[in-house]
């Protein structure tokens, strides 16, 4: 049943209780709770609004993997704080195999981009290399997770 109501408020995140609860069969207050639980146990992490990159002034997504000069405890969080702290940087996943990091950033346009590699990126704590890639279209973007 969880997953039932999951699976609605993915496509429609300002639905009512009250109708959620009459499309996955529940009564409105059994419904709450259960979203009330998921809320508490971080299945439900957060609602938000999606805004249009291209609206906003944001078209340019460039994916960059970073390496890391170390590899201690001190240096990862000190990168990942730097990561988190930087609201251009809409995407950090730290990896495996050649790169430690990649990211996205979200800017509008390649002046933006150079001036905050250069001002910013590179001089994040313990960067060796940043090596970036820019996306040319977007082909599929999704929140939704296939539950």
């Amino acid at each position: 049943m969880d997953r039932k109501i999951l699976r609605v408020l993915q496509d429609s995140p300002e639905i009512s209780v009250a109708d959620l609860a009459q499309k996955v069969g529940l009564s409105h207050t059994p419904c709450w709770r259960r979203i009330k639980q998921m809320e508490e146990s971080g299945a439900i992490r957060e609602r938000v609004v999606i805004l249009d990159p291209n609206i906003m002034g944001l078209s340019i997504s460039v994916f960059a993997n970073i390496r890391l000069k170390a590899h201690d405890e001190d240096t990862l969080e000190a990168f990942e704080q730097s990561a988190q702290s930087r609201p251009e940087i809409v995407d950090c996943f730290s990896m495996s195999g050649e790169s430690d990091y990649l990211v996205r950033v979200a800017v509008g346009s390649v002046d933006q981009y150079e001036q905050f590699l250069k001002k910013v990126l590179l001089h994040f704590p313990g960067v060796a290399s940043v090596n970036s890639h820019f996306s040319l279209k977007c082909v599929k973007k999704t929140t939704k997770l296939p539950i």
